[in-house]
């Protein structure tokens, strides 16, 4: 077939379709040629070009071809699985992992994505898991025991940072939705070292038990769906828990302020809360609460309102299995032992048994700030809420 010069690279591209359907790559290859002259800088011609010299096997060429329409046009999701499709056939897998990780993340949602490519996608997602698998398995052993890492603070960063570092895990910065404090660390649980009260809470339990028990007998009537946001506000991941009373809670402080007629019936548990360092906040903090979680039920993911102070859980009620993970780290609640982690963190809760789970949570100051800090923090916060409220300077 003989094409003529004044023939538009949209007709010559579709004459090169027609060439491809019926086997012929080398005419293919001559007409896009003629439309590559025409427009040399279409990424589109260069990608059909790289399709020509795949199905006549000249894979090393048709790589050339995508890598031309990927300087022209650098964020072409279907340029970069083809060829990591290519990169795996011509180098293997591992090579291609790198192709197909970058394709991977321009690559359209599930919804979204064409069913033609759907096993290209899945192929792609394959090779990419396959190969950081391998690869964390490969540096775990190079690396050797984690714990020859030192104290259990170095020991949980050097176990993450293996499973970053391969790509298998991601990042998890703060995230407060009020105030963030800099330079405190990213630590999504504490070391129990750093809270030398914890026994003496994890003690406690029998005690606060049986205080939560009759607040539980009562049907739980002065719990409130922990949820409950205005009309006017977007309820974003809450839709499912919003104004729910399958994630309910009752406070004994709320704000810094002290619930006086529910510690009156819970008075040991009041008494220890009070001797405990919580963080005291004007307007703010403390906040301490028997949280309450239905069977079958998940608390999805999210962050706490400021990273200088830290949150404290310890389980009460578990009838069953019950999970919580902070940012790469997940925990099985396990009665009489409690936790201090970051909330900014972002964190979700399951309780996967088939009955109510209650734990208790309060918030303590973050470790890391001097006292001076902590006082002009709580001046920080109360002067914004004074602002806001009218109070300060125009």
């Amino acid at each position: 077939m003989t094409v003529g010069l004044q023939t538009s690279p949209e007709r010559l591209l579709a004459d090169a379709a027609d060439a491809l359907r019926r086997g012929d790559t080398a005419q293919a290859l001559a007409i896009i040629g003629q439309a590559e002259a025409a427009q040399p800088h279409d990424p589109q011609i260069k990608m059909q070009r790289a399709l020509a010299l795949r199905l006549s096997g000249a894979f090393p060429a048709a790589i050339a071809a995508l890598d031309e329409a990927l300087t022209l046009e650098p964020y072409n999701f279907l340029a970069l699985l083809s060829k990591g499709a290519l990169v795996e056939k011509v180098e293997g897998e591992r090579p291609a992992a790198r192709v197909y990780q970058n394709a991977l993340k321009l690559a359209p949602d599930a919804d979204n994505l064409p069913p033609s490519l759907k096993g290209a996608v899945a192929r792609a997602r394959e090779v990419v898991e396959t190969t950081q698998a391998a690869l964390e398995a490969y540096l775990r052993d190079e690396v050797g025991p984690v714990d020859a890492a030192g104290s259990e603070m170095a020991v949980r960063r050097l176990d993450e940072a293996v499973g970053i570092y391969a790509g298998r895990k991601r990042v998890y910065p703060q995230e407060p939705l009020l105030l963030h404090y800099p330079r405190l660390p990213a630590i999504p649980f504490y070391p129990r070292e750093m809270f030398p009260w914890l026994g003496e809470l994890e003690a406690a339990t029998p005690l606060i038990q049986t205080e939560l028990q009759t607040l539980l007998a009562e049907d739980m009537r002065d719990f409130a769906p922990y949820i409950a946001f205005p009309p006017d506000v977007p309820v974003n991941q809450w839709g499912e828990l919003n104004h729910s009373r399958r994630w309910s809670s009752l406070f004994l402080w709320k704000d810094g302020e002290r619930q006086e007629a529910v510690c009156a019936r819970c008075p040991q548990t009041a008494a220890l809360l009070a001797r405990l360092p919580m963080a005291h906040q004007p307007e703010f903090a403390p906040t301490a609460m028997f949280s309450a979680l239905d069977a079958r039920t998940h608390i999805p993911p999210h962050t706490g309102s400021t990273n200088t102070r830290l949150l404290a859980h310890l389980p009460l009620v578990l009838p069953g299995p019950a999970r919580f993970r902070v940012g790469n780290e997940t925990r099985t609640f396990k009665m009489g032992e409690a936790w201090v982690f970051d909330d900014t963190i972002e964190h979700e809760a399951w309780n996967d048994a088939d009955e109510l789970r209650v734990i208790l949570i309060f918030d303590v100051w973050n470790p890391y700030l001097e006292p001076g800090e902590r006082e002009l923090i709580k001046t920080l916060m109360t002067a914004r809420n004074r602002f806001y409220a009218g109070g300060g300077a125009s």
